[in-house]
């Protein structure tokens, strides 16, 4: 069976890159909504947010977590509230 685009990408990402939701998704067996609860309870590595709507996971601590899920402790994630819009900033 041939792996999605995504999941080869992967392969190839160096461990300091980022990767988002939704190409992670090819990656690990569960859904999107179980992604977050796992985050949320420290048993899948917490994203990061790199801008106001942009978060990733590193692809260093996703390798981790797919070596050894079992075994993964992450600090639980606490959301970053959305960041205020400056007025007048178009």
């Amino acid at each position: 069976m041939k792996k999605p685009k995504s999941a080869q990408t992967f392969e190839h990402l160096p461990d300091a890159a980022f990767i988002r939701a939704r190409n992670l998704m090819s990656i690990v067996p569960f859904s999107a909504a179980t992604l977050w609860r796992k985050c949320r309870e420290g048993i899948f590595p917490a994203p990061v947010r790199l801008s106001a709507g942009i978060t990733a996971w590193r692809v260093a601590d996703i390798r981790r977590w797919l070596a050894n899920p079992a075994d993964f402790k992450a600090h639980k994630y606490t959301p970053t509230p959305r960041i205020p819009e400056i007025a007048g900033r178009p």
